[in-house]
């Protein structure tokens, strides 16, 4: 199941905003990462392509697969990630990855933060913001601004560590205006970025290895995050930048730590199948939860800096192997094993 930008939609946006963001479609599949995973699929199975347009109920209905390999993310709402797998259950259609509960909880970064919290798992301290509300004085700088629910980095640039009050109230106006929805408000973590894949489901949840983002290759004066300009400007295939470490050189203590927090993190949302929990570590070097993705990105050129597969490759997976291992944790999950 692959999702493709519709045409329209972004048509109506860029009338009504004369400069829509310009990340606007990071999130969407390229016909590179779709192809590269029918590819995969085909292996062993007979694929059929279906657009996660608004004739995608019809599709499924009509073609009624065995299983969805489910990578679509949609482009607007807070749960657009959840629209697809809802159909599937509707249809009573096995599909791979989350479902759609989960996939909405964790799409809303207030809604699996404080779900993590209630579990004492650690996360930084957050703020939620709607457009009519005013930013009181007062908040603990330097502080995260992003948008309420997007992934792939959007919405997070390099202006959004901010460091005063004023370059706070901006960002979270700009935010705001921008993405057209709710802005969180975290306070910033200083120590070191990681970011860690999973494969399967309990008991036998596999950890990939653990991938650090390297600040130290950012331009000099970047701050000090894995940002939109980091992931779709900076880095280009011309000249890759070279901001992942993997296997990261971490302690076994470290190491340890950030496996349990993965495991706990996977159990409380109930991540299924595959995902990537993105962590960083505070002012005294524990680590803490940034961000659960459910449907993690798969870019299957092995010079881009796409996560899962780079840690899937340092763990002996090819992408194809990573893709077909997925359906297998689906099919036993869902007793298709046979």
């Amino acid at each position: 199941m692959a999702e493709m930008v519709s045409r329209q939609f972004v048509e109506e946006i860029a009338e009504e905003d004369e400069e829509p963001p310009p990340d606007l479609l990071a999130e969407c599949d390229s016909d590179e990462t779709i192809s590269a995973v029918q590819r995969a699929l085909a292996e062993r199975h007979e694929v059929v392509l279906i657009e996660s347009d608004e004739f995608a109920f019809h599709h499924l209905q009509e073609s009624r697969p065995d299983l969805v390999f489910n990578m679509a993310e949609r482009l607007s709402g807070p749960n657009r990630e959840s629209q697809i797998p809802t159909l599937c259950e509707y249809l009573n259609i096995p599909y791979t990855g989350s479902d759609p509960l989960t996939l909405g909880i964790c799409l809303d970064k207030s809604r699996a933060k404080e779900i993590l919290s209630y579990y004492q798992i650690p996360n930084p301290h957050f703020w939620i913001f709607d457009c009519e509300d005013a930013v009181p004085d007062g908040l603990p700088l330097p502080l995260m601004v992003k948008p309420l629910y997007e992934g792939s980095s959007k919405g997070i640039k390099d202006n959004s560590l901010v460091r005063t009050s004023a370059e706070l109230r901006e960002r979270v106006g700009e935010v705001s205006r921008h993405y057209r929805q709710p802005v969180i408000v975290e306070r910033f973590l200083p120590g070191r970025e990681f970011t860690v894949g999973f494969i399967g489901n309990n008991p036998g949840l596999e950890i990939l290895p653990v991938v650090e983002i390297d600040h130290a290759q950012l331009p000099r004066g970047a701050a000090p995050i894995y940002s939109y300009e980091a992931k779709w400007i900076w880095d280009t295939t011309d000249k890759p930048l070279a901001i992942f470490k993997c296997p990261a050189d971490i302690s076994a203590e470290l190491q340890a730590g950030i496996e349990d927090l993965v495991r706990k993190v996977v159990k409380v949302l109930r991540l299924k199948d595959w995902g990537r929990i993105d962590i960083r570590l505070d002012e005294k070097d524990e680590p803490q939860i940034i961000e659960a993705n459910p449907l993690p990105g798969i870019l299957p050129n092995p010079d881009d800096n796409s996560c899962l597969p780079k840690a899937a490759r340092a763990a002996g997976y090819s992408y194809n192997q990573l893709i077909l291992r997925v359906v297998e944790e689906a099919a036993v999950r869902n007793g298709l094993a046979s």
